[in-house]
């Protein structure tokens, strides 16, 4: 894979790392535009108390703002997750070129996994790059669903 796609998606990762600290699904993201990082996030819903606290709606929220507009054209999106239907649908409407995801997403995944949103005929298709350090990406997911697990295990008894 290209050492691009590395670097940043280990800024991405420690964004997810951020999230699993707060308890929350450690999902990280970041938007690029001509190698530099404009915007990162990481999920939230359970501490803002807010469905549409994902990581990426916050970085190209973020995005938005720094550039001065809702077309993010040139920007690319790092995420460790594959975007849900609601994030690729906000991919789609913000242009963003190219999504670089780690692992896949059977539950939710939008880019491929369930359904790919982007086969669509919509008057934007970003480029899909999966699997971009799939292991290191669904390392912190495995751990979050283990310590799930066990703590409902801890409340059943």
């Amino acid at each position: 894979m290209h050492d691009e796609y590395n670097v940043f998606m280990l800024q991405a990762i420690e964004m997810a790392k951020k999230a699993y600290q707060l308890g929350e699904i450690p999902v990280g993201a970041l938007i690029v535009r001509n190698g530099e990082i404009i915007s990162q996030a990481y999920n939230s819903r359970e501490t803002d108390k807010n469905a549409l606290a994902h990581a990426e709606i916050k970085a190209i929220d973020e995005a938005c703002k720094k550039l001065g507009g809702w077309r993010l054209i040139g920007c690319d999106l790092y995420v460790t997750l594959e975007p849900c239907p609601m994030c690729t649908g906000a991919i789609i409407n913000s242009r963003i070129e190219r999504v670089i995801y780690g692992a896949d997403n059977p539950k939710f995944g939008s880019c491929g996994s369930v359904v790919n949103l982007t086969d669509f005929p919509y008057n934007h298709k970003p480029e899909i790059i999966a699997g971009v350090m799939a292991d290191e990406c669904s390392y912190l997911l495995k751990l979050f669903g283990k310590s799930l697990r066990s703590r409902n295990e801890d409340l059943s008894k």
